[in-house]
């Protein structure tokens, strides 16, 4: 009887080989079917075939890509209503303000020159400003009321508000003007922003759990809220100091030391998502294993423009670009986010941004170039590209076109750091 044995023993790891590559396909097809590739919405504003700059002319050749800074500040015309309320864009569930892109709104408007365009937008958000809590998710306009769409408020509002109201009055006074008249008729917004971050510290020095950018109920603290509102209290302590409001320096600056600290000493040095958990599967008294939670885009918020540049925080920057670039080229928001293989475009911008604020100007060029090349046919920044490098989602989008006017911005000059 003829052994058959070796045959099969040669055979066993291309079977074994074959199993794996079929289990992998499945598991593709399944992905792909739960995460349908995105469309894009609209090309463009209803109604425009191209950009048509309606606000104050600014001197864009200087600027990285002067076309595209033209087209972008052309978008954020037209999302911007008379009364400064901003949309996020211009469709559907789009067509609401939310805090954190109208802040990034006011404060690409200051990094040109629109000064009168940026008090505007904050003024918007000065008169829908909660008197106390958190600020809502979104607000509809031009009422300015929360929609009962089942959005938590969310924290973070109060950390970028007060950076973009910062950002703007840095950005006049090195140009010469007086920003006190402006500051006073912001402070309070500024007081109650500054104070909802010091009354959610908790025992830990940590805010409790929030919702944040990724538009979704947590159960445990995030960098996408801690992140914001270690930079909105950096800047509302400085223009506390700008104003001589004794009582909120003392106050700001005791907060301020306490959630940094207490940010390096549970997410640092990599700045997950969320804090690494500690999990060990063996034997008691051994050193557990630590699982961290997963790295998220939003890390470039703690480095410049946002904060001083720290080297620490560089390395968790360029770890989290490269652990989050997709095979198309740009940006998933994080590594717990879906596994699609769509770029995000607001994301994408804020490396690109993070580089230009670091002196990266290589990568942050990359990036600038690789959104500009991906516009609708109308020359508007979508809000995704998808696994078939196409537009898709909502353009324009507010955060995006602003985030790429900021970018353009440090290109050209250094922007102020809290």
């Amino acid at each position: 009887m003829r052994d058959n044995s070796a045959r099969r023993v040669r055979y066993f790891p291309y079977a074994v080989i074959a199993l794996l590559l079929a289990i992998l396909a499945v598991g593709t097809a399944v992905n792909l079917d739960r995460n349908p590739q995105p469309q894009l919405v609209a090309e463009g504003i209803t109604g425009r075939s191209g950009p048509v700059v309606v606000g104050t002319p600014i001197d864009s050749a200087d600027l990285s890509r002067p076309e595209l800074i033209r087209a972008a500040l052309a978008d954020l015309d037209a999302l911007t209503l008379p009364d400064g309320a901003t949309l996020a864009g211009w469709d559907g569930p789009w067509r609401y303000v939310w805090p954190r892109d109208a802040s990034f709104v006011a404060a690409a408007r200051c990094s040109v020159g629109q000064y009168a365009e940026a008090d505007k937008v904050l003024g918007f958000l000065a008169k829908i400003r909660p008197s106390s809590g958190r600020w809502g998710a979104r607000y509809s306009a031009p009422e300015g009321t929360e929609p009962r769409d089942g959005r938590e408020p969310q924290l973070d509002g109060s950390g970028w508000v007060l950076w973009a109201t910062w950002f703007c009055a840095a950005t006049r006074a090195k140009a010469g003007a007086d920003v006190g008249r402006a500051l006073a008729d912001f402070w309070p917004m500024i007081r109650e922003s500054g104070d909802q971050i010091v009354a959610e510290l908790g025992a830990d020095d940590l805010p409790a759990a929030s919702p944040d950018y990724w538009e979704r109920p947590e159960r445990e603290v995030t960098l996408g809220t801690i992140a914001p509102l270690i930079t909105g209290l950096r800047s509302g302590l400085a223009i506390a100091k700008m104003l001589d409001r004794s009582t909120e320096v003392t106050a700001w600056q005791e907060a301020a030391d306490r959630l940094s600290k207490a940010t390096d000493r549970t997410f640092g040095p990599d700045y997950p998502r969320t804090p690494a958990e500690a999990v060990s599967f063996v034997e008691p008294g051994i050193e557990p294993v630590g699982l961290e939670g997963g790295a998220d885009a939003i890390v470039t918020i703690l480095g410049p423009p946002f904060a001083p540049a720290r080297e620490v925080v560089t390395k968790a920057i360029e770890r989290t670009h490269k652990a989050l670039t997709q095979p198309n080229g740009g940006v998933t928001p994080g590594e717990q986010w879906r596994t699609d293989g769509v770029a995000w475009t607001p994301q994408t911008a804020l490396f690109a941004l993070s580089a230009a604020a670091r002196g990266d100007r290589s990568t942050a060029e990359e990036l600038l170039a690789w959104l500009d090349a991906h516009r609708t046919a109308t020359g508007s920044l979508p809000e995704k590209v998808n696994r078939d490098v196409k537009p898709a989602g909502e353009a324009p989008l507010a955060w995006t076109t602003a985030l790429v006017v900021l970018t353009a911005s440090a290109l050209d000059h250094p922007l102020p750091i809290p």
